[in-house]
């Protein structure tokens, strides 16, 4: 059995993580947890059910609550990335600044509190597990980009399409800007910094010798900004459920070794 501050623990020791992010926590604590649900998003609803299933605890994905509010510091996370691969430093700032802070000011439009009261209520531990899980997802997806060691992008897409979950996805990955018979180049997985860099971090990579940029998803608006400054540069998107369900599934892994039944929604099984 287990505690709801253990399962945090696992989550870290996954990515060998001493310190918990911003955009993780736990909102309701519980103890002897013996049966969990494991989701990428919570509402009452989940709750209600994972009541009706017996369950002992939620683990949710996405941050809620507090975690949801603290989300915008994960963006600095983009300035390693940046830095890691050569960006100047003023590119960098100046390229995540403007998306920092317009998800700090989204803040004051959520109704934050809500599944976290319910959970009250309910009298139902819940916990999410938001960067932990992502980054063993870039491990995992950068790994096997270096694995396979690809010349050309369809060659890349081909090789990742062997993990499970993007193999099972309804969505595929996708070339969004560029071509998939170019080449690969220099390239980086802009995953576990909160949400993906827009057009203003890739456009910054792809200006600084970085030819191939790798993220869960875009907004149209980013990319039709992309397509418009004409710039040179290969944009992957990976899939947003594909992607988040490679850290949970493991999560899942990990929890049914400690002996708790885990029941799955939301997530791509493999």
């Amino acid at each position: 059995m287990l505690d709801t501050q253990q399962i945090l623990q696992i989550a870290l020791d996954m990515v060998n993580w001493n310190s918990l992010p911003a955009d993780t926590g736990v909102h309701v604590q519980g103890r002897n947890i013996n049966k969990l649900m494991l989701t990428i998003d919570v509402t009452t609803a989940d709750l209600m059910l994972a009541k009706n299933l017996g369950c002992d605890a939620v683990v949710t994905h996405h941050p809620i609550g507090r975690t949801a509010i603290n989300f915008y510091k994960l963006i600095d996370r983009h300035l390693e990335y940046m830095r890691e691969n050569g960006i100047p430093e003023n590119t960098a700032k100046n390229s995540v600044s403007e998306l920092k802070r317009r998800i700090e000011l989204r803040n004051h439009t959520q109704i934050y509190s809500s599944v976290v009261d319910s959970a009250k209520i309910l009298d139902m531990p819940l916990v999410n597990i938001h960067q932990p899980c992502d980054e063993f997802a870039r491990r995992v997806i950068s790994e096997r980009i270096q694995d396979t060691n690809p010349h050309l992008i369809s060659e890349l897409i081909i090789g990742l399409e062997e993990i499970a979950e993007f193999r099972k996805a309804e969505t595929k990955i996708q070339v969004v800007y560029g071509k998939s018979d170019s080449l690969v180049g220099k390239w980086v997985a802009v995953i576990a910094a909160g949400t993906n860099g827009g057009f203003q971090v890739a456009k910054s990579y792809f200006e600084n010798g970085i030819s191939t940029v790798l993220y869960f998803h875009i907004d149209y608006n980013d990319l039709a900004k992309l397509r418009e400054s004409g710039i040179q540069g290969n944009l992957i998107i990976l899939g947003h459920l594909a992607g988040d369900s490679i850290g949970m599934n493991a999560l899942a892994k990990k929890l049914e070794d400690k002996g708790v039944q885990v029941v799955l929604k939301d997530i791509i099984r493999v």
